[in-house]
């Protein structure tokens, strides 16, 4: 697939062992079919077909936005709510002048691209959001900036210019404490993306981007949502909430040594949490089950998954996990967790549910074949899925 060819191209792996969060990667040809993922047909649908306001649809050009009645207009509907209507020619003459066009979460509008952030979450364990770019001028639509989130490129059509300049504060934040301090005048890579290619950037790596090669330019950006110590540090403070020293009022009104002993004892609470076993990959699989992916529902079934064959069957998360657990009676079940959900089904299901970790649509048949399990099983797995917001299904052609 276009989207396991990233990963492979990126070094997999070794990517994430020597580069990720620590320095840029530029790889050419490292998808096969970019137009697959999107194209300029699919923005002018997108544009047509969806009510989309700022900052979801925006244009900038010079590191400003230009305000949207410079491109659009108010409509009152019958019922008295706004909305703005994009008009084709004052977009094209914004367009032209130097603007860009972003439009962001297109990977929760456009399915080939949230096949890209469903696999990417696969692969790198956190939260994906993909925005749409286009750019058709010299003029630079974002001026020198840097990212809160590490960022993976593809570059779908035409060709763009990337500048970086690296970082100037080690892994600046949203919520910070300082800011980064200006660029260096010199970048230290100067690169063009063609069709195909791959740019992965880290966070706080400052960069500037422009399509000055002639062509008009559409890419994608890939956010890897981050997991810091101040993350960690945050679920922790959840979990420790079952501990009455945590929930208690903190002694400001005590004498001096009943405030150093209470803050002993939680020295030793915390301390004794952050000793315990794995608690980064804890942490991480405490996170993946939390995330609910892009939730869809299954209509027009609403009362069960029908045992059809040609049912279309997919995972709504790409940060799903199978493991081996024991359930209550200490039986052996295959344990998955996704959605906020936890799922305990039989051993004889676990072919079926790691052929939906894979991603993408799969018929009922295919899942049943792979388990050796009747269709109506298996659309009783699936079943559970569903009722758990994992999963998603649409009826099949036959």
């Amino acid at each position: 697939m276009t989207i396991v060819s990233i990963a492979e191209r990126l070094g997999q792996d070794g990517f994430l062992a020597r580069s990720l969060h620590r320095d840029y990667r530029h790889v050419t040809q490292a998808v096969d079919a970019p137009g697959s993922l999107v194209s300029f047909d699919v923005l002018n649908e997108l544009i047509a077909s969806h009510r989309l306001e700022p900052p979801r649809l925006r244009l900038s050009a010079d590191g400003e936005v230009l305000p949207q009645h410079r491109y659009a207009v108010p409509v009152t509907t019958r019922r008295h709510t706004v909305w703005q209507r994009t008009h084709p020619a004052e977009l094209h003459q914004c367009l032209s002048g130097g603007a860009s066009l972003a439009i962001d979460a297109i990977d929760e509008l456009h399915e080939p691209v949230a096949d890209l952030a469903q696999h990417l979450e696969s692969w790198l364990r956190t939260r994906i959001q993909v925005n749409a770019y286009a750019s058709w001028t010299p003029t630079e639509g974002f001026g020198i900036h840097w990212d809160d989130h590490d960022v993976i490129v593809v570059q779908v059509e035409g060709a763009k210019r990337w500048r970086l300049y690296g970082p100037t504060r080690q892994a600046p934040m949203h919520h910070d404490v300082a800011f980064p301090e200006p660029p260096p005048e010199t970048p230290v890579a100067d690169v063009v993306l063609n069709p195909g290619d791959v740019l992965y950037l880290p966070r706080g790596w400052w960069h500037a981007v422009t399509a000055d090669q002639g062509t008009a330019s559409l890419h994608l950006t890939c956010g890897i949502g981050p997991h810091t110590g101040a993350h960690l540090i945050g679920w922790l403070s959840e979990r420790l909430r079952t501990h009455g020293l945590v929930r208690a009022d903190l002694p400001l009104h005590a004498c001096p040594g009943a405030q150093e002993a209470y803050v002993e004892s939680l020295r030793k609470l915390l301390l004794d949490a952050l000793d315990e076993p794995d608690l980064i990959g804890r942490f991480a699989a405490a996170r993946d089950a939390e995330d609910l992916g892009r939730l869809r529902p299954s209509l027009p079934f609403l009362n069960g998954v029908p045992a059809d064959p040609y049912l279309a069957v997919r995972l709504t998360t790409g940060r799903a996990r199978l493991t081996k657990a024991r359930d209550d009676d200490g039986a052996e079940v295959i344990r998955f967790t996704a959605a906020g959900q936890e799922i305990d089904f039989a051993p004889a299901t676990a072919s079926l549910l790691r052929r939906l970790l894979e991603g993408g649509w799969w018929t009922l048949a295919d899942l049943a074949t792979a388990a050796s399990l009747a269709v109506p099983d298996a659309a009783g797995v699936v079943g559970e899925l569903v009722d758990g917001q994992a999963a998603c299904v649409r009826a099949g052609h036959r």
